[in-house]
């Protein structure tokens, strides 16, 4: 049981650590002299950086993509928390409900986040607010890291929610 319980915690942590990377990190679209995510665009050749205003087209959709990720973040802190809190304070038999529910809505933020980004993202990269042109890109590896975050919170919200306390 043991085993199980650290790595049920790894698996966590290591979802929580994914979706601090895709949020934060400066790669959701990259080319070969720019890198951008959801928050500024980066000259690779320069490193100047330029954040993403509402000069921008589509600025709503990335306002949208950039809550979302961070509920998604916080959602999958608070689910930890709760996890912990819940495995000092539940009776044996029980059911980790609670933190199962945190974390699917942790997942469906996730999704919702890059789903956006993945719909938007040919009106999102034409905007006149670039000076750079930016729509001759590909996807970068916080995107994906991103659809990975999104697989591992599910896996783990499906995990609470089979999971019982035992001794």
């Amino acid at each position: 049981m043991l085993i199980l319980l650290a790595f049920i915690i790894v698996f966590h942590i290591t979802s929580a650590a994914l979706l601090f990377i895709s949020t934060i990190d400066n790669a959701w679209w990259v080319g070969d002299n720019f890198s951008t995510d959801i928050w500024r665009v980066c000259a690779t050749n320069t490193s100047i950086c330029m954040a993403i205003t509402d000069e921008f087209n589509e600025y709503q959709s990335i306002q949208a993509v950039q809550a979302a990720m961070i509920l998604s973040t916080i959602f999958c802190c608070v689910a930890f928390l709760v996890f912990i809190l819940q495995l000092f304070r539940l009776k044996q038999g029980e059911r980790f409900v609670l933190t199962s529910v945190i974390q699917l809505l942790s997942c469906l933020c996730v999704m919702i986040a890059a789903s956006i980004y993945t719909d938007r993202h040919e009106e999102l990269h034409q905007s006149r607010g670039y000076r750079m042109a930016v729509s001759e890109g590909q996807y970068g590896y916080s995107f994906v890291l991103a659809w990975i975050a999104f697989a591992f919170t599910l896996i783990s919200g499906v995990m609470y929610l089979v999971l019982r306390k035992r001794k």
